[in-house]
């Protein structure tokens, strides 16, 4: 297995990714949602895959999608059986989104997509920690997504923690601290401490993305990815960028 500046080789990923994927092909092909017999009589041949969406493109779509959950038009599209047994064998999500873990904030929701066009890694405060970094890792350079966006939203928990600073327990404190360094740039400007810090938590992690992964910051050189962040607002439900 090759290895490239610490990671595995693009080859041996892709090989590694086939064999996954073939792996929850005959997962989802055992016809769980429904009858054996429907699921083998109806059998989807092999999709063909579809050229990469652009990164101006793929934000449209999300933004476009947004403004219709906001205004109750909702298309709830890629929702039907048949796209259920096409993304059973092969997933070309065209956007990737490393979001807050919180329950208010689900990205094929509030963005009106459906089965197979997002890959979402949700993490309480939107930290983008290693394992985060990996999947996103996958998601662009083995699935082919070009953009990834990261989603901070007003009044998050994890964000308010790491303003206040207090002992936690468990292993809450692990990604808490991972927003403190956010909060420290923002610690001296004016206005509300907690709202600002949402903000700049977003566009820390988004940096962190960009910075931390050879392979997301070669993809970003290449002009084959773009990443940028936004805040979703919890009461209006509009998602506005900041990056």
């Amino acid at each position: 297995m090759t290895r490239i500046n610490g990671f595995i080789g693009r080859r041996s990923f892709m090989q590694l990714a086939g064999m996954a994927g073939v792996g929850m092909a005959a997962t989802a092909g055992s016809g769980i949602l429904w009858k054996p017999e429907d699921a083998l009589a109806q059998s989807p041949a092999t999709p063909t895959k579809p050229q990469p969406v652009s990164p101006d493109a793929a934000l449209k779509q999300l933004l476009e999608g947004n403004q219709r959950f906001i205004d109750g038009k909702r298309q709830n599209p890629h929702q039907s059986r048949l796209r259920l047994q096409e993304t059973a064998v092969a997933q070309y999500p065209f956007a990737s989104v490393l979001g807050c873990a919180d329950s208010r904030v689900p990205a094929e929701i509030v963005f009106d997509q459906g089965l197979g066009d997002l890959f979402v890694v949700r993490v309480a405060g939107n930290v983008a920690s290693q394992t985060a970094i990996g999947s996103l890792e996958f998601s662009t350079a083995v699935l082919g997504s070009q953009l990834i966006v990261v989603v901070g939203h007003s009044r998050c928990g994890a964000v308010t923690a790491a303003v206040k600073g207090d002992p936690l327990p468990g292993r809450i404190g692990v990604f808490v601290e991972e927003i403190k360094p956010a909060v420290a740039r923002v610690r001296a400007k004016t206005g509300d401490l907690e709202q600002n810090a949402v903000i700049a938590n977003v566009q820390y992690q988004a940096q962190k993305l960009a910075e931390s992964s050879t392979i997301l910051g070669g993809l970003i050189q290449e002009g084959k990815l773009k990443i940028v962040g936004g805040r979703y607002d919890l009461a209006t439900g509009k998602f506005t960028i900041v990056t």
